[in-house]
């Protein structure tokens, strides 16, 4: 995006989390600031590249606070769910689904900027990317255990390995602060694990004939699942309020920004 990262050029999956789109326009304008002028006159007449008329570069497709959010980078979240080795491999890519996270975590972002969180080493990245690539199922016939390999895996799926070390660092900031912000406070009591084994667990296993687990031995995923919602729960609420307090606005085809 040209505004923010994860959403920008990256999560929610539990999901980008390039550099962020307003970052990278802005170092974008600081390089092009930092590198001498040639002057005019010994500067050498640049090709004209012709230009057709009404021809689209790239599409706004939301605005979020001000931050734009491009076909582009629907298409680079598109392309980044090959990096999410636990999707379900049946379900279809939905631009409309993939707009609203990227809307979600531009949201996210700007949050971040106002309450800086723990910075995200390259080390950090590095150590969960290695872990991927052995988790990704398709990265079998690419050989990703090998550097070859894997840099081949990425140019399949359009991206750099700078590309994937900055989404993937933007959505690891995400996750960072949704923990933060949100799983801290959250206590799940005991009552509430048995409620959740008794009612959602044991009706699943009857209907599949399958004995079940004692509580005892899976208490502590039931705890995980029940603090995953309650945290979901949470994140969405605020989601909302900080739509309801800012400027998000969604583009449908053919229509232009204001």
């Amino acid at each position: 995006m040209r505004g923010l990262q994860f959403v920008c050029r990256t999560c929610c999956g539990t999901a980008a989390i390039a550099a962020m789109c307003a970052l990278a326009g802005a170092q974008n304008a600081a390089q092009k600031a930092a590198v001498p002028q040639t002057p005019a006159s010994a500067a050498p007449a640049a090709p004209k590249m012709p230009v057709t008329a009404g021809q689209e570069i790239d599409r706004v497709v939301a605005i979020v606070n001000g931050d734009l959010i491009l076909d582009s980078d629907v298409d680079e979240e598109r392309r980044f769910t090959a990096f999410q080795p636990y999707r379900d491999p049946n379900a279809d890519f939905s631009r409309d689904n993939a707009i609203e996270r990227l809307i979600n975590r531009d949201l996210i972002l700007q949050q971040i900027k106002l309450q800086p969180a723990a910075n995200v080493s390259d080390a950090d990245v590095k150590k969960e990317l290695d872990v991927v690539r052995k988790s990704i199922p398709e990265c079998k016939q690419y050989a990703c255990e090998t550097d070859a390999g894997w840099a081949k895996f990425l140019e399949a799926h359009g991206f750099t390995e700078t590309e994937l070390m900055a989404r993937w660092r933007a959505r690891m900031e995400v996750l960072a602060f949704i923990e933060e912000r949100f799983r801290m406070g959250i206590r799940i009591s005991p009552a509430e694990i048995k409620d959740y084994y008794e009612k959602t667990m044991l009706p699943q296993y009857a209907k599949q004939n399958v004995t079940p687990p004692k509580l005892e031995t899976i208490s502590d995923r039931i705890q995980e699942v029940l603090l995953q919602q309650q945290v979901s729960n949470l994140l969405g609420d605020w989601l909302k309020s900080l739509r309801a307090q800012g400027s998000v606005v969604v583009l449908k085809q053919g229509e232009v920004a204001p």
